[in-house]
């Protein structure tokens, strides 16, 4: 595997605006460079990443998307665990978890672990259906800008890992008083929250790129 490399010399020179990137840490603005495998351009203000050279990951990231869609549907309609306690078993899905927690009046939280772990990664997903599938087509869909930004905008709030994370700590303590049993939605959320980190490696600022090169690969 080719280590990563970093460039940092990329330089703020004129040019037609679609050429320009902002740093999204301190807004200092720079022309972008051809970049070779690997390579991402860093800002010299703050040291922050400006965007990288992922063109195979784009080629990869519908795939990856169907596939997520897929695990989020089995991660959604099975249950996560089973409980076994004086022989009374208990099982619950991840809406039933939301559906307990506003039971017990816990409407916020019920509220939260709703919206970050259903709403928003659903939500990032289908927008990213609806620009992939077209795109494959060699056709823009309409309002891709505000579809870009809707991304950017939802991903920070989706955190399965973070559910993930929560589900196997408390697996693990109530393993020493009732019998636990693994269902299948942990299983595929394990493999959920995998496919999600591979996704998240892709900017989606940079669906512009490929797609004004498809453009200008039709008009010679």
């Amino acid at each position: 595997m080719t280590a990563e490399t970093e460039r940092d010399d990329v330089p703020p020179v004129p040019g037609a605006l679609h050429d320009l990137i902002a740093c999204e840490y301190c807004d200092a603005v720079y022309a972008r460079a051809t970049l070779a495998p690997g390579e991402r351009a860093q800002c010299l203000r703050c040291g922050g990443a400006l965007y990288r050279e992922n063109r195979h990951a784009y080629r990869r990231l519908l795939p990856l998307v169907i596939t997520a869609l897929i695990l989020f549907a089995i991660s959604n309609s099975y249950p996560i665990v089973e409980m076994d306690l004086q022989g009374v078993r208990t099982q619950t899905t991840l809406l039933g978890a939301v559906e307990a927690l506003h039971g017990d009046n816990m409407d916020l939280v019920a509220a939260l672990v709703l919206a970050t772990t259903i709403i928003f990664p659903l939500t990032e997903m289908l927008m990213m259906c609806y620009l992939l599938v077209p795109m494959a087509r060699h056709r823009m869909p309409p309002g891709f800008d505000r579809i870009v930004r809707g991304i950017r905008q939802t991903r920070p709030w989706g955190m399965i890992e973070v559910f993930m994370i929560g589900v196997l700590v408390t697996v693990v303590k109530l393993s020493t008083m009732a019998q636990v049993l693994p269902g299948i939605a942990l299983w595929s959320f394990g493999a959920l929250v995998i496919v999600l980190a591979a996704m998240l490696t892709f900017d989606p600022r940079a669906l512009w790129d490929y797609l004004e090169d498809d453009a200008e690969g039709r008009q010679r």
